[in-house]
């Protein structure tokens, strides 16, 4: 039997058995409704699953250029409130380190001869309250400056006495007889060098530095 003769055979026994002859597929009732929810339900789950499985960004979904508002499909998130963030260096802090010079003690003065212009000062200073160290820098301080001469006198600068007033008539604040007492030298060098530098020692320290004071 040849093949046209099989499949007249078979048409024959399907069509008497009620069957479609004419070739064509037959749907189920169902299988349309079905087939629309699967393909749904897939095309809702691609879009939330592939952006995180395949490790795709918001950038690269959906590129905006800088200063774009977003638009379309691009999800935004706003968060209220005001926010700031602040850092500082471990252990560090910006502060300004000032060195002070690294100056020698005054030689000791040992105790002076009374009624010598040390000795004047030696109490002068006892009564201020300063100690024996402030005395050993006073009489290296003026040591330097004079030889604690009362009539000393600088030609080139016109400072004079004990403490080297400029000028020497300075001195007449602590009395009119400033020219020749001791006394009247020692008060007014001491007031200047309080009001200027705190102590004899910080009067020595720049001396030191700065060969004056």
């Amino acid at each position: 039997m040849g093949r046209h003769e099989r499949l007249s055979v078979l048409r024959a026994e399907r069509k008497s058995a009620g069957g479609d002859v004419t070739g064509r597929h037959v749907r189920t009732p169902w299988s349309l409704p079905l087939f629309a929810v699967f393909a749904s339900s897939a095309l809702v789950l691609s879009g939330i699953l592939t952006p995180y499985t395949s490790g795709a960004t918001a950038a690269t979904l959906y590129p905006v250029a800088p200063g774009e508002p977003l638009v379309g499909d691009v999800q935004q998130l706003t968060v209220a409130g005001e926010y700031s963030h602040s850092a500082a260096r471990d252990a560090f802090e910006t502060s300004e380190v000032v060195v002070a010079p690294v100056v020698s003690a005054a030689p000791a003065a040992g105790v002076p001869d009374p009624g010598t212009a040390q000795a004047i000062a030696l109490q002068m200073i006892t009564g201020m309250g300063w100690g024996a160290n402030e005395y050993d820098c006073l009489v290296a301080l003026w040591n330097r400056e004079s030889g604690w001469n009362v009539y000393a006198h600088n030609a080139s600068s016109g400072a004079y006495g004990i403490p080297q007033a400029l000028p020497g008539d300075k001195m007449a604040s602590a009395g009119a007889d400033w020219a020749t007492n001791p006394a009247t030298q020692i008060q007014w060098g001491l007031s200047y060098i309080v009001g200027r530098y705190g102590t004899a020692c910080g009067a020595w320290a720049h001396s030191e530095t700065e060969g004056w004071y």
